[in-house]
Order: structure tokens, then C-alpha cells, then sequence
């Protein structure tokens, strides 16, 4: 199964060939410069150059001649994607599998973005189906950026593949898995702290999530890079299902909880970017994976739980487990004195309420690394939302038994667990929170239904600026 997780699917092909279907994007003022037949066939069939809109054109003889896809002013990977799509959609699998297509009419930067978005276009989770998806191929010369093409195209494929991947084929030792062949491929090692080993190195609520299932809780970590560059630390919550434990889910909440460790998944998908990409940091990736279960020793609501900071947290709802699994990896990611420190976690249901599933909530130390990856991700079409670390709400954790619970009141919600978070990241160091969603409820081009990245290449782009 890991094999199957790092197994993606190719659409490129490398040799030119000898016959082939151009793609073309024209954005609304190029349509109107169109004549003869291709302007004809433009307007019949409604085409006006909006981002998203394709059309095939057809020769004299009726055979499929060029493909003309939509654009704005500012090219767009899924204007790529659409154009892939519209042929998956309206040409035979036949068809598709003889035929290769190019790119034209596209400046260098612009030509990267479609490479790009016809790769996340030429995704399908039919691992456990018999009829498997045939995509169009397309042809990427050597003069292209293919190694940058390529990761990016492979770190999103991963991420969704992790997130699709059902409960009972991606457990804990599955997860670990997966970090320990992607660092083979990359030259380093791993180390991993499992089960009541936590609780010797000091990660008790970690191994507390966890201990209800017969798939041990681990902490999974991978250190890539040279030491004299600049410290980040990377940090997923991998739950890798959660029942809500003792405060067991309803059916219709429980039903997508395989993508419970899609934190994990980005931050596993970033990393794997970072290194394929050769950013010029000190990694630190730090996976905390973990099945939320019920069992007889499953922890309580009530229950005080010691961590690696210090304080001590009582447990008022067994189902906010996912910022006690990461917290006392927070902590341990601030001793290494680390210039940035970016957690990825599906968290809350208030994030979704306030920003719906395709924007993450971003929380951050400092305002200013914030707005740029704001900044950032609006023009790399992988939007993220600033909301308030809000101090004073931090009082709807109070216990009378302990430091603090872990639940507050049911108002801002996602806010208050950022706050918990912040208890462990530490208030100066420069840390960043993303509570994504991981899911795409709908299916669009480049974006499938099912296991979705949210703000991954964001901070992967906040990143080359930062360090490159």
C-alpha cells in the first residue's frame, strides 16, 4: 500500500511527437481577433474566453483540430485543467490514449502553471476500482522545468492519495511508512518513537489519543538539509481516524474521518516539495500519528493529562484530541530554537463555518508572516485566511483541576484552538496554524472530489521567498 500511495500517475511524455492537438488559451479579447471557421465555431458553441470554458475545434473533414480553452489576464494552472478535462469528458478513452497534445501560444512562466494544472487534472483514486482512468497525455519538451513541473504535480497527487486512502489500509505503522520511503528516496533517515515509549520521551497526550487502538501511537520525525541553514519545523496532525473516542461522533460526522490525518498529509506533501525542490532550509518534519478509539483504556472526559511543556490539561471532550496530539510536538519543535514553525491540522468544524472547505484558517505569531502568505497564496490560486489569535478568549478553558481543559465554550472555535496551540508553539516564536478542511466536496478541474491540498503550496511559495 505504501508503494501504491508513492505511485503517481503520468501524464507527461518526453519524445515530440510526430502528430499532435494543440491547446490553445484565448482570453476574452484574443476570441474576438478569431475568423474564418475557428471564430464560427467559437461563437456557436458560446465560447467567450472566461476561465474554465473549452472548446474543440473541428477541420473541414469533422476531425477534432485544436482544443481552445478560456483565460484571464492572469494565467491560471486550472485554465490547464479544464482544458484536460473537457477532453477526459468528450473524447473516447480510445482516442485519448493515441493522442498526444502540446501547449501553444503561452509565455515560459505561464507554460509552468498549465504543465502544472494538467498534471493535478490527471488525478483519480481508482486504486480499488477495475476500470482504471485513462488520462491525455501531454508533451513536456526538455526545455521546460520539468523537475519543478514534476514535484509540484507529485506533492499534491501524495497528499491526496494519503487522504483518500481508507482507515483500514492507512494506519499509524502505514503513516510512518510512507515518511521512511520518502526519505529513502531523498538520502536520509527517520526516527519514530512509538507506543509507551512516549511517555518515556516525554509526549504523553500523544500516546494518551492513541493508546485505545491496537495501531500504536507514534511520533514520526525525518531531518533533511545542512545544519548552518535557517531552522523550519513542520508539524501534522495524523489522526488517522477519529471516532471522537468516548465522546463517540454521530454516523454523519464519522463517515469522512479517514481525513482526520490530512494535516499530516500537507505538511508530509510540503516537505516532500522542500526536498524534491531543494530549498535551503534546515527541515525538521514532524508526523503525530495517532487512531482515536474506544476501548477500555481509551482516556476520559475528566481525566488531567501531564505534557512536555509543563502544564497540566483536563480532558472535557475526548473528540478535541487533535490539538493534544500535536501540542507536546510544538513544544519539542521550539527547543531546537528553529527560525519558523508551521503546523498543519484538520481541526474544527468552526474554521468550515467561517471560511467553508477550500480556505484554511491561518493563525499566526507575527502579523507580518501572516499577510505574506496571504499574499502568497492569493497569487498562486491557493487561498488562506488570517483570522485573530484573540487572547482574552482563552478563558473558556478554565478548570478547576487543572492548568487548563481542552474545550472551551461553543463560540469561536477555531480561534480557541489556535489558542490552545499557541500554549505550546510559545507566544514569541514565529509559528504558523492552518486549519484546513483536506476535502474537496465537489468535483472541478484540477480539483477532485475527495482529498483536496489547503494551503500547502501557499506556504511552499511563502517559502522560496523567504529562504531563496
Amino acid at each position: 500500500m505504501t508503494k501504491d500511495i508513492l505511485t503517481f500517475q503520468s501524464c507527461f511524455k518526453s519524445t515530440k511527437p510526430k502528430t499532435s492537438i494543440p491547446v490553445r488559451f484565448l482570453s476574452s479579447k484574443e476570441v474576438k481577433k478569431q475568423s474564418g471557421s475557428v471564430k464560427t465555431q467559437l461563437l456557436q458553441s458560446g465560447f467567450e474566453g472566461k476561465a474554465g470554458q473549452v472548446c474543440g475545434i473541428r477541420d473541414k473533414s469533422g476531425k477534432l483540430d485544436q482544443i481552445i480553452a478560456g483565460r484571464i489576464d492572469t494565467f491560471s494552472p486550472y485554465d490547464s485543467a479544464a482544458a484536460c478535462n473537457h477532453i477526459l469528458k468528450n473524447l473516447s478513452k480510445d482516442i485519448v490514449k493515441k493522442t498526444v497534445f502540446t501547449l501553444e501560444g503561452l509565455n515560459k512562466k505561464d507554460l509552468t502553471a498549465a504543465y502544472v494544472g494538467w498534471g493535478w487534472a490527471c488525478y483519480s483514486f481508482d486504486r480499488y476500482k477495475k476500470d482504471k482512468t485513462v488520462f491525455p497525455s501531454l508533451y513536456l519538451p526538455k526545455s521546460a522545468p520539468t523537475h519543478e513541473v514534476k514535484a509540484q504535480v507529485e506533492s499534491v497527487h501524495l497528499l491526496r492519495n494519503l487522504v483518500n486512502t481508507p482507515a483500514n489500509d492507512l494506519g499509524t505503522a502505514e503513516l510512518e511508512a510512507v515518511v521512511k520511503k520518502i526519505a529513502t528516496q531523498f538520502k536520509v533517515k527517520t526516527k519514530s518513537i512509538v507506543d509507551k515509549e512516549l511517555l518515556k520521551q516525554n509526549f504523553p497526550m500523544l500516546y494518551h489519543v492513541g493508546k485505545a487502538s491496537q495501531r500504536k501511537p507514534r511520533l514520526v520525525e525525518l531531518n533533511w538539509g545542512k545544519a548552518k541553514d535557517p531552522k523550519l519545523v513542520i508539524v501534522g496532525k495524523g489522526i488517522v481516524y477519529d471516532t471522537g473516542g468516548l465522546n463517540l461522533k454521530p454516523p454523519r460526522f464519522m463517515r469522512l474521518m479517514k481525513k482526520d490525518m490530512g494535516g499530516a498529509a500537507h505538511a508530509i506533501g510540503l516537505a516532500y516539495l522542500i526536498m524534491a525542490l531543494k530549498l535551503p532550509v534546515n527541515l525538521k518534519l514532524i508526523v503525530c500519528a495517532a487512531e482515536n478509539s474506544v476501548d477500555g483504556n481509551a482516556f476520559r472526559p475528566g481525566d488531567v493529562l501531564e505534557t512536555r511543556a509543563g502544564h497540566t490539561v483536563e480532558i472535557g471532550d475526548t473528540d478535541a484530541e487533535g490539538r493534544l496530539a500535536i501540542a507536546d510536538a510544538l513544544t519539542y519543535a521550539g527547543e531546537s530554537k528553529p527560525d519558523l514553525i508551521i503546523d498543519y491540522c484538520t481541526l474544527t468544524g468552526a474554521a468550515r463555518v467561517a471560511l467553508g472547505p477550500d480556505i484554511p484558517a491561518l493563525f499566526a505569531n507575527k502579523d507580518k508572516t501572516a499577510q505574506d502568505i496571504v499574499k502568497v497564496g492569493m497569487s498562486n490560486h491557493d487561498p488562506v485566511w488570517q483570522l485573530p489569535l484573540w487572547a482574552p478568549y482563552f478563558k473558556s478553558y478554565s478548570s478547576d483541576v487543572a492548568d487548563f481543559a481542552n474545550d472551551g465554550d461553543g463560540y469561536g472555535g477555531a480561534i480557541k484552538a489556535g489558542l490552545f496551540l499557541q500554549k505550546f508553539a510559545g507566544d514569541n516564536t514565529d509559528w504558523v496554524h492552518l486549519d484546513c478542511f483536506a476535502w474537496s466536496q465537489s468535483d472541478t478541474p484540477g480539483r477532485p472530489k475527495g482529498g483536496a491540498d489547503n494551503g500547502m503550496r501557499a506556504v511552499f511559495h511563502y517559502l522560496q521567498k523567504r529562504y531563496s
